[in-house]
């Protein structure tokens, strides 16, 4: 792997040196250069934290996956590290695919599906599918230990391990296809190399409910069990899945041992256009964190012609609404970046747009809904986005405009009830974030303003607006 590892880092700088940076992150996780997607293997361990993703080095295009890696101190300032992972052993020689790591004795551990083509590249019913170890003791460089557990007879899509320690075992969940349906199945082991098949924590009934659940993720939260994951093939149903793929959870309950009781169906985590392979990790201080992958398969990618691709939301923090419903609230480390603060207080539109400013990346404001009758009213990024509430349809929309028609059209959420609405919002070079009411919803996209068009403005339509509370921020670079 030391030969291909040395490749990949050379085709980088080579890259690197290419990049252009009108659409690049200040404030995501990205590589710097070529292609990536699922984040994998986030951690904490010996004070460090730990982001590897999948990666493709070699141009901005999907391809042979690698493992690109960062890490922080901090969880807000990161250093990009050479490439962990990259393919060539026998069971991995098309893709080290997505996995997770964990602490083992304080070794960090990645656990992680190699990938095999059995015909032809791409075609995904002949492939072979196995889960694989590899260990750093130095947190930087990686010894692969090969497999430690094939797929069942019979399933060939066998991807995906999430790995957790719990009542003196190791734990692994993996996303599965049998019979044209998906499901996630759970194995234990007492050493991360001997793992025996425990159970089917859950499964789609029928197409309707996915052909594949990939990246799932199983976690305690309040009283809770969480089965995160992402499944494939969910049809459109009026404002819901909406996007290529999904991503969401079942909540439940689970005991080591037991199967897990299902409380309330599939929910979406994300109403946007760029959300998919979420994945959690704990902090430090115990709290559950998660990235996720801010883009979408067969997506436009404007980047591509800048030389890289894809890039990860800011962490989030999960909590637990007293309701039952999974909250994600920006990770308090994130308040470092800010810069001076920009404060209007009190804001009135009357059939006009009002421009706060440029070079503004965080928005926090109120919208008075009572106080508004507005056919439309909210926040604007330059011509490129508008987030609003459609008070005739009741709903708040985000909606994106570019020249090319994959990037157009809207996602919006039912408005909560109560007389206003708390927005958060996060606005990269090429991305907005939405969080609203302290995480009750979220809304992420990529988004792609032209150079000079990346203002902040409020806008009131047919009618009149009140937005209070309006403050805002620059932030600073994550990059060391």
């Amino acid at each position: 792997m030391r030969k291909t590892l040395a490749q990949a880092e050379q085709m980088i700088e080579a890259l690197r040196a290419q990049r252009q940076d009108a659409y690049y992150p200040r404030f995501h996780l990205a590589a710097q250069a070529g292609w990536i997607n699922d984040p994998n293997g986030l951690i904490c361990i010996n004070g460090v934290y730990h982001a590897f993703y999948q990666h493709h080095p070699y141009d901005e295009n999907w391809g042979p996956m690698h493992w690109a890696h960062a890490t922080s101190n901090d969880l807000v300032h990161w250093q990009h590290q050479p490439i962990a992972l990259a393919p060539g052993e026998d069971y991995d020689r098309d893709g080290c695919f997505s996995g997770c790591a964990v602490d083992d004795e304080g070794v960090l551990t990645l656990i992680y599906t190699g990938h095999v083509w059995l015909g032809k590249i791409g075609d995904d019913d002949q492939v072979r599918e196995v889960q694989c170890l590899a260990t750093s003791h130095d947190g930087v460089n990686f010894v692969k230990q090969g497999p430690v557990l094939a797929a069942p007879p019979g399933i060939q899509h066998f991807r995906d391990p999430k790995v957790w320690r719990e009542a003196g075992s190791w734990w692994m969940v993996i996303g599965a296809k049998e019979n044209q349906l998906g499901q996630v199945r759970l194995y234990r082991s007492s050493d991360l190399r001997d793992w025996q098949f425990e159970r089917i924590i859950a499964q789609a009934q029928d197409a309707a409910q996915g052909y594949m659940w990939e990246c799932p993720d199983f976690f305690p939260l309040a009283e809770q069990q969480v089965l995160l994951f992402s499944p494939q093939g969910l049809a459109a149903q009026g404002y819901r899945n909406r996007n290529r793929f999904q991503s969401g959870y079942l909540l439940g309950h689970w005991q080591p041992g037991q199967d897990f009781t299902v409380t309330q169906p599939f929910c979406e985590l994300d109403a946007g256009h760029d959300f998919y392979a979420p994945q959690t990790f704990t902090a430090a201080d115990g709290r559950r964190l998660l990235f996720a992958w801010m883009d979408m398969w067969e997506s436009a990618m404007p980047s591509k012609a800048h030389g890289w691709a894809g890039a990860l939301t800011v962490p989030r923090e999960l909590s637990l609404s007293a309701q039952g419903k999974v909250l994600m609230n920006p990770a308090s480390e994130l308040s470092a970046l800010r810069g001076e603060q920009r404060q209007w207080g009190a804001v009135n539109c009357h059939n006009q747009q009002q421009i706060l400013g440029s070079n503004l990346h965080e928005l926090l404001m109120t919208v008075n809904l009572a106080a508004s009758e507005a056919e439309r009213c909210g926040m604007a990024v330059g011509k490129a986005a508008r987030l609003y509430v459609d008070h005739q349809a009741r709903r708040l929309v985000l909606e994106r405009f570019s020249p090319e028609p994959g990037l157009c059209g809207c996602r919006s959420i039912g408005l909560p009830g109560g007389d206003t609405l708390r927005l958060r919002i996060f606005v990269d070079r090429s991305s907005i974030e939405v969080f609203v009411n302290q995480g009750e919803a979220c809304l992420t996209s990529r988004i792609y303003p032209a150079d000079g068009d990346r203002h902040l403005s409020l806008f009131a339509e047919a009618g009149s607006a009140q937005f209070t509370d309006v403050q805002a921020w620059e932030l600073a670079s994550i990059w060391r």
